[in-house]
Order: C-alpha cells, then sequence, then structure tokens
C-alpha cells in the first residue's frame, strides 16, 4: 500500500478513537489475503463500522466492485455497518454507504467530489455522534 493511503487510514482510526471508538486497521486487506478485509474496523459496543478507505487528489474515484462487495460480505458476517470512507485533498473526510453509491455502467463505483460533499455522511453522523448532539 502506498504511503499517502496508510497514512490517510491511520488519521482515519485515530479521528475514531477520539470519539471513543476502538478502531484499527486491517493491514491484510489489499491482497495479503483470501478474506475480505476493510481497511479500518471500528466499534464502541453499540456501533460497529467497518470501512473502505479511498483517497485522491483529483475530483473523481473509481473503485473496483470487488473491493466493495468484500466490505459488504465483510461486514455481513461480522455485524458492522460498511461504509466508503473518501478523502478528497483539501476536504474532510466523507462516508457513502455502498448501496447509495452511483455505479458504471461496468458496475464499478464512482464517486465525484460533489456527489460525496452533498450525499456523504460525516464522521460524528456514522458514529452516532450527531444523534447524541441533538438528543442533549
Amino acid at each position: 500500500m502506498a504511503k499517502k493511503g496508510s497514512a490517510e487510514e491511520r488519521d482515519l482510526v485515530h479521528k475514531l478513537w477520539e470519539r471513543n471508538f476502538a478502531a484499527m486497521r486491517a493491514p491484510a486487506s489489499g491482497g495479503a489475503t483470501k478474506n475480505p478485509l476493510p481497511d479500518v474496523v471500528a466499534g464502541n459496543g453499540n456501533i460497529y463500522l467497518a470501512i473502505e478507505v479511498k483517497t485522491t487528489t483529483k475530483d473523481k474515484i473509481y473503485i473496483d466492485s470487488l473491493q466493495i462487495d468484500e466490505l459488504c460480505k465483510f461486514s455481513k458476517i461480522f455485524g458492522a455497518k460498511p461504509y466508503i470512507g473518501i478523502r478528497f485533498k483539501y476536504i474532510k473526510w466523507l462516508f457513502l454507504e455502498p448501496d447509495k453509491t452511483p455505479r458504471t455502467r461496468n458496475g464499478n463505483y464512482k464517486v465525484e467530489k460533489d456527489y460525496a460533499l452533498e450525499k456523504g455522511l460525516e464522521i460524528d453522523e456514522i458514529t452516532g455522534i450527531d444523534k447524541q448532539m441533538k438528543l442533549m
């Protein structure tokens, strides 16, 4: 894995720990094992997350459908909510649910920056912090 990708994964893990989630990178993702593993796994006893991390300096990102299929397979077995975690350069983390993410004609995933900014969830939304604040 490129240094940039692993640095972004570590940044996301750190942000999840700040929100009282136990979180870790799964360094075996990306082909080191035949098992379906996401890039980041996190949980707080109530909410469990499996996240496939994608970063880019461009305005769009293409994701192979097999990666997302494996994310969803892992999530189902583990009992986690699957997310595609996207970090466009100079933009905060945004998260998309795979079943609500646009696909290409070939069935792969395509996320444009404008779409992610409009439809993406923020980290406090996927960790439930946004709901907790509204209840207070």
